[in-house]
C-alpha cells in the first residue's frame, strides 16, 4: 500500500490542495481497485471496516473535487449510484453493463479510434474522450 499512498498523495499534491488523511485515503482504495467501479457507499464501507473516521458526506464531497480537479471520472451506469474510476491518459474504454447483476465490465480495447478519426476530418472537432456503454447480460447471468 505504500506505493499507492505515494501516489495518491502526489495526486493530490500536484493540483495545490491540501493533502488530508482522507483524500489520500479515498484516492489509495481507487488506486486499489481499478478494476471496479466504486460507488462512495462502497469506498465507506471499506473505510468503516478499517475502523476509520470518515463520514460518508465527506467521502462525497472529496469525489467531487477529484472530479473538479480531473482526476477522476464520474459514471452512471443507470443504477442509482454515481460511480467512480481514475482518469488515465489517452486511455478509452468501454462498459458493459449487466441488466440482470448490475455489473459492470470493462472492454479494454477502443473500439472507436477511427470512428472519432472521421467524425474529426469531416466536422473539425477535435475529440477529447467519449464514453460508451452496452447493456445486456454477462455470462454468469446467462448460466445461472
Amino acid at each position: 500500500m505504500g506505493d499507492c499512498s505515494k501516489q495518491a498523495r502526489e495526486m493530490l499534491a500536484n493540483t495545490g490542495y491540501k493533502v488530508t488523511n482522507q483524500r489520500a485515503r479515498i484516492l489509495e482504495i481507487l488506486l486499489e481497485n481499478t478494476d471496479k467501479h466504486m460507488s462512495a457507499e462502497e469506498i465507506y464501507e471499506i473505510i468503516k471496516g478499517e475502523k476509520g473516521d470518515i463520514g460518508l458526506a465527506t467521502i462525497y464531497r472529496a469525489l467531487e473535487l477529484f472530479e473538479e480537479l480531473d482526476i477522476i471520472h464520474k459514471l452512471n451506469f443507470g443504477d442509482g449510484r454515481s460511480r467512480y474510476e481514475l482518469k488515465e491518459e489517452d486511455h478509452h474504454h468501454h462498459h458493459l453493463i449487466c441488466s440482470k447483476c448490475n455489473g459492470v465490465f470493462e472492454v479494454a480495447e477502443d473500439l472507436l479510434d477511427q470512428l472519432e478519426e472521421k467524425i474529426e476530418k469531416q466536422y473539425q472537432f477535435k475529440i477529447t474522450g467519449h464514453h460508451l456503454k452496452f447493456y445486456g447480460i454477462c455470462q454468469n447471468c446467462v448460466e445461472g
